[in-house]
Parts: structure tokens; sequence; C-alpha cells
């Protein structure tokens, strides 16, 4: 491999990095939500605006780094999203209360933004050929730092339970949910270090009139034979956007008639990727396969899978994006995403929920468990009316402490044909849709505007995501969880209509040809 490539590789690396820390801040949750409802006496809602706490907060961030990257840079910027991370840990791994953990949630989502950033940075300093596969390592990082949250959320969660002197001396046994959430300061403080490494991006040192400074960091990352023709064309891409180079005029000239077939696409693709309910599977996989009838340790043990499942294809997307292209892997992963999500939808439609007096009998912590007799051996169609009737045999409080336990009891449900719908959508998303998203974003911008671009299609797919986590719970609770997944699997059928008519082929291309090609399709 020559110098180049590996330099590219170095850097790529160490940026991309961040999604590996983005994937423990976001999946780490997943293993707390018992916990904190019974730490704070969290309803759903409550539990629902904790978990979606961060997308709130990248949605604040979202509206300032655009400005920030184009101020002081993406370097800065990305060193500065690490110390928020480092921050957000510690606060809510040592959260006295409910709103001190909201807040540093919230201030965790602020470095959310990084993820954006990233694929802003990468784009710009990988070559056209490799681009594709440097971008995608961002996805790459996200599920291994998905999969490593689950692992050490699995086994936190065993160990507090192993009733070992040791692991009581340290109060892992009381306080497992903090011990799960601290785990994320030891990698934060690790990419906050290796970012010190990385150049500054050549395209924001060409916006800021730093030619000779962009062309050293070129001779890092392509041959010398090269670095004329590229600052040439950086020259002109960003000449064709005017010398005014204001937030207001980028914003103007995403909105403007050049830029319909571009906005069209980002857009979409920015609203589909967390309207599959990604975000909803991976931060609630615990609460999801205890749908199934699950006990907690199963549970969590079955969130390992979606974890295994998200690393291996994610490789394999990585490893395709560059070969196939990215309008098949998109197209062609949206129709998986749509089927995976079906067959999860006809598994839970046709489930039956039914108690047996040995369920009631087992609730020893229940007072006056007779109040359930009269449910015995009558068959619910949907976890909607079994609940309800839970609810109406017990009052609202001790059905909120028990209707989640009934329901693992009671269910009757093809669990190998859910688990393999779940496992196939997560396999779906992760191999196409989520990590090109990414890598068509880095491509599809010119440099004129893409230092706001990017943030603002990337603050609509994190409002997206916002409203997700947060009503997810609140779906469960009203709609049931396959009309939910009935709703994700609609919303990714238009997008994927949309994205048929108007998505091009971009692969191999430099940043500048793919403003050309977008721009034949007008």
């Amino acid at each position: 491999m020559s110098s180049f490539k590996k330099n590219a590789y170095t850097y790529a690396t160490i940026v991309a990095m961040g999604g590996f820390v983005f994937g423990l801040d976001a999946a780490l949750i997943s293993g707390t939500t018992n916990y904190l409802t019974d730490e704070f006496s969290l309803n759903k809602l409550e539990l629902g605006i904790a978990v979606g706490a961060p997308a709130w907060g990248v949605l604040l961030a979202l509206i300032f780094v655009g400005y920030a990257v184009d101020k002081i840079g993406r370097k800065r910027a990305l060193q500065i999203s690490a110390l928020i991370y480092l921050i957000s840990a510690f606060g809510s791994a040592l959260a006295p209360n409910y709103w001190v953990f909201f807040w540093a949630r919230f201030l965790g989502g602020l470095a959310f933004s990084s993820i954006s950033m990233a694929s802003m940075y990468i784009g710009e300093i990988a070559p056209p050929k490799l681009r594709g596969k440097l971008v995608t390592m961002i996805q790459v990082n996200i599920v291994v730092g998905l999969s490593a949250a689950y692992f050490m959320n699995y086994f936190i969660q065993n160990l507090a339970s192993s009733g070992a002197d040791w692991v009581s001396s340290l109060g892992i046994d009381t306080n497992t949910w903090r011990w799960m959430l601290g785990s994320e300061i030891l990698f934060a403080l690790l990419w906050f270090t290796l970012l010190s490494f990385i150049p500054r991006s050549p395209a924001w040192l060409m916006l800021k009139g730093r030619i000779e400074d962009a062309k050293k960091t070129l001779r890092k990352v392509i041959p010398e034979n090269r670095i004329t023709t590229q600052v040439s064309e950086m020259e002109e891409n960003m000449n064709a956007g005017g010398s005014d180079h204001s937030i207001w005029t980028q914003l103007k000239e995403i909105f403007s008639p050049p830029m319909r077939i571009t906005f069209i696409i980002a857009m979409t693709l920015a609203i589909v990727q967390q309207s599959t309910g990604i975000n909803a599977i991976l931060f609630y996989a615990p609460t999801v396969f205890e749908q199934l009838g699950m006990g907690t340790n199963a549970a969590f043990a079955q969130a390992i899978w979606i974890g295994l499942i998200s690393v291996v294809f994610t490789f394999l997307g990585l490893m395709a994006v560059d070969k196939i292209g990215r309008r098949p892997m998109i197209i062609g992963g949206m129709l998986w995403i749509v089927i995976s999500l079906g067959i999860c939808f006809y598994g839970f439609k046709t489930a039956s929920y039914s108690l047996k007096q040995e369920h009631i009998t087992e609730l020893t912590e229940l007072s006056d468990s007779n109040r359930l007799s009269k449910l015995v051996g009558i068959a619910f169609d949907s976890d909607i009316e079994f609940k309800k009737a839970i609810t109406e045999s017990l009052g609202e409080e001790d059905s909120k402490a028990f209707a989640d336990s009934l329901l693992k009891q009671a269910v009757s449900i093809n669990g190998l044909l859910v688990l393999i719908g779940i496992l196939s959508f997560v396999a779906a998303f992760q191999s196409t849709l989520g990590p090109v998203m990414w890598v068509l974003f880095s491509e599809i911008f010119p440099i004129s505007n893409r230092g706001i671009a990017i943030p603002f299609f990337t603050l609509v797919t994190s409002l997206t995501s916002s409203l997700v986590q947060t009503f997810f719970p609140w779906q469960l609770e009203n709609l049931g969880i396959s009309s939910t997944l009935l709703f994700y699997a609609s919303t990714v059928a238009i997008g994927l209509v949309i994205l048929f008519k108007y998505l091009k082929e971009t692969k191999n291309m430099t940043i500048e040809e793919v403003q050309l090609a977008l721009a034949a399709r007008k």
C-alpha cells in the first residue's frame, strides 16, 4: 500500500472513531431503561424523553455546526465534540436525579453532530476511489460501538447478579446502570487524544485562502502529480458558488433550483434513514426482545446478536460500496428493509396473549392477584388489548409495575420468525442505507455549501431520529408493536419510490464530477 493510502486510512480511522464513541453513547442506554425507570420513577413518556435526549441535543448543535466547521475548521470542531462526549459520560454516570441525567444526555447529543463532521472531513481528504470505503468506516465504527455497548451491558448485568464480594464493594450491583454509562469515559478520552494527530481539511484551508497549506495536506493523501489538478478543481467548485460563503448564502444555494435534484435525494435519505426505526430497535433492543416473551437476561443476550449482525454486515457493506455502487445498494437495501419489517409485522400481528393460572400464582409481589382471575384463558389478539385488560383489572399503578412481566408470560408468538425478521432488518440497514447515506452526503454537495449542507440534512436526520426515539415507548403502549413496525415499513416504501426515480450513481467520481452528473439531470 502506498504512503498516500496509508495516510488516508490512518486519518479516516482516527476521525471515524467518533462513530465508535457515538455507538457506545447511543446504545449503552438500552441496558439501563429498566434501572432508570425504577431509579427515577419514570412513566413511558419520561423514559422516552430521557433516552431521546441526545437526539434533541444534536438538533441544537447542528444549528451551529455549519458555522463552526467553516469558522474554526473540521479538526477543531471534532476535538470539541470529543470533549463534550467526555463531559457527558461523567455527568450521565453520576447524575443524582432525572433532570441532571436528562441534561447530561442532552449535552452528549451536542457531540452527535460529529458524525456529519466526520463524513465531511473524510470525504475531503479521501481519494475518489477510496471515498466510499473510507466514509463507510464511520458506520463500521458506529456498529462496533453499538456491539461493544451490548457486550458491556451484558457483562456488567451478569457481574451485578454474580454475588461476588468485589462486585458489591465497587457498587456494581447497586449502581449497575451507572457503571454501564460510565464505560464510555475511557473511549471518549482516547478519541480526544488521537484527534490531535490529524491534519486540517484541505477543502477548509482552500475556503480560508490558505492554498499552500491545503497543498501540504493533499501531499499526504494523493500523489504529487495530482495536486495541481485537484487544487484547480477545488477552486473551480468553490467559485461556482460565488465569492460569498456566508451561512445565509449557502442555505439559499441549497434551496435553489440548480440543486433541486440534490435536495430531493438528500431530504429523502435524511428522513427515511431514521424512519426505518433503526434507532428504536437498537436503543430499545432488550425491550423489543422482551416483547417476544424473553426474560431480562435473555433479552440482553439476544441484543448481542443485533450487535454481531451489525458488525458483520457493515463490513460487507464497506467492501461492496465502491464495487457495487451507491444506487443499487440504496435501492436494494431499502427493498430488503421493507421485506424484513413486513416479516416482523406479520410475526407480531399473528401473536396472541393468554394468561394461565400459574402466571398469576407466580406474582407473589402483587397484592390480591385474584383480580386477574377473570382474564385466565381469554385469548387477546394484540399486546394493546392485553395491556388494556390488565389495566382495567389492576388499575394504573399496579399495571405499570406488572404489565410487562405478564405480557412476557402470556405471549404466544413465532419467536424465530420475528427474530429472523429483526436480524434481517438490522443486516439490511447496516450494510446499505446506514453507511451509504453518509457516503452520498460526502459526495453530492459542492465545496461552496457543503459546510452548511451536510449539517443541515444531518439536522433533518437527527430530528427524525429524535421523534422516533422519543415516541417509540409511547407507540408500543398505545399502537402496539405490529402497527409501529408497519408504519416504519410504509415510510421506507415511500422513500424507495422517490429515490428509484431520482438517485444517480456516483461511485469513482470526484466531488466536482458528481456536481456535473447531478446537474445533467436537472
